[in-house]
């Protein structure tokens, strides 16, 4: 039953993939949207185009040899044979759990190494987006496997232990632990993790520092400062974001988009970040994830060194290590369910910061011409298919989001 269940997930999540995919490529509308007529040349909106076929043909293979990855370590007891390769005499259940956790990934990151270089060096490359060199992508690399180390291997360690010695409520000592390194994390990273990436230099005196932080002041929005960072380093792509809490949360944008935008558009989009945090949306997706946590880690409970889950995977011994990476799998339907609402949840939230920058700015033209431009320098799809936005999108297509500003006029 729980091999029929994972393999059910497993397909079933990569066919309802398959049909977004393809239905989202055939709803591509050859004739460009009124709305863009002022900034989307025909070629430019063609070349949008080829990169949405080109992409969404490569996320598939991808996709697809990482399925068979994984179908052919569960049916062919790929599993079992890590096992018995870091079951070494005198190691206990916490190291062993780390060696075949470190396996697995490392299996994975080998599979899909070759796509995310090609994605990178040649799609990328082809449509003039990547800034990256061999060298920052092989660095990106070791330090992301450093973080891994000296973070997650520590929290995996901390699980293993407790659910080892920590009896019938260590579900519960599971989570609170994870959600205060989760709180630390998001106060350290601004400070030390993002920084191993990418260079974060105050923004320099001028006028749209004055913009921004005259802005601010007017919202009674206090923060650390205002940043740019060197987003060219590895792309040409275009962003902003906030980081941090309270006195620590700080403005950071794309060098890349402020090259290629006016002062009253970055300041729209700065007012687009903050209207998160004025209504409240950071701090409640926050709670809803530390609840969808608990929740997890109550469920995983009941499952660790189920025989029934164990025998799924082809297993000759029951471990904790195992029982919760194999849980993941079991519990594919539930996330995917989860990240639909959070998806649904976050498109309304997106339109809320819109209204919140029109309004705050006085300026919803700004609001538009920012959103217009992102979406051609990005070359984002200006016509997603229902289903592509219902089971993937985070934010609302630009389209409906320019929409729903002019009707706020």
């Amino acid at each position: 039953m729980y091999l029929v269940i994972v393999l059910a997930a497993l397909v079933g999540r990569y066919l309802l993939s398959l049909v977004a995919d393809v239905l989202n490529v055939r709803n591509i509308r050859e004739e460009l949207p009124e709305e863009f007529a002022d900034c989307y040349d025909a070629e430019r909106y063609r070349t949008s185009q080829r990169y949405l076929r080109e992409t969404t043909r490569f996320g598939l293979v991808a996709e697809t040899v990482g399925l068979a990855a994984v179908l052919l370590l569960i049916l062919a007891g790929g599993f079992n044979a890590i096992d018995r390769m870091v079951r070494f005499p005198g190691y206990g259940p916490i190291v062993t759990g780390l060696l075949f956790v470190a396996v697995v990934v490392l299996i994975f990151r080998i599979v899909h190494l070759p796509f995310s270089i090609y994605d990178t060096f040649v799609i990328e490359e082809k449509y003039g987006f990547n800034k990256t060199t061999p060298r920052t992508f092989i660095l990106d690399m070791v330090k992301a496997l450093i973080l891994a180390v000296v973070i997650g291997a520590p929290i995996f360690a901390a699980v293993l232990w407790l659910f080892g010695f920590a009896g019938r409520f260590a579900w519960l000592y599971c989570w609170a632990v994870v959600t205060v390194i989760q709180v630390l994390l998001v106060f350290l990273a601004p400070y030390v993790i993002l920084p191993l990436f990418n260079k974060f230099e105050p923004l320099e005196d001028g006028e749209l520092r004055t913009a921004i932080e005259g802005y601010a002041r007017e919202q009674e929005f206090r923060m650390k400062g205002v940043y740019k960072m060197d987003g060219s380093k590895r792309s040409a792509k275009t962003n902003a974001f906030f980081t941090g809490f309270g006195k620590s949360r700080r403005i950071v944008l794309f060098d890349t988009l402020i090259e290629k935008h006016t002062v009253s558009e970055l300041v729209a989009v700065v007012a687009h970040e903050m209207g998160h945090y004025k209504k409240n949306h950071v701090p409640w997706a926050i709670a809803r994830a530390t609840v969808n946590m608990g929740v997890t880690f109550f469920l995983m409970s009941l499952f660790i060194n189920n025989e029934g889950l164990i025998r799924a995977f082809r297993m000759e011994c029951a471990s904790i290590y195992a029982s919760l990476v194999f849980f993941g799998f079991l519990y594919a339907p539930i996330s995917m369910v989860i990240s639909v609402i959070e998806s649904a949840v976050s498109r309304r939230q997106e339109y809320a910061a819109d209204a919140f920058a029109a309004t705050t700015t006085g300026d919803p033209a700004s609001m538009i011409s920012g959103l217009k431009k992102l979406s051609v320098d990005n070359l984002s799809n200006l016509t997603p298919h229902p289903l592509k936005v219902f089971v993937e999108y985070s934010h609302p297509p630009v389209l409906d989001r320019v929409k729903a500003l002019r009707a706020s006029r």
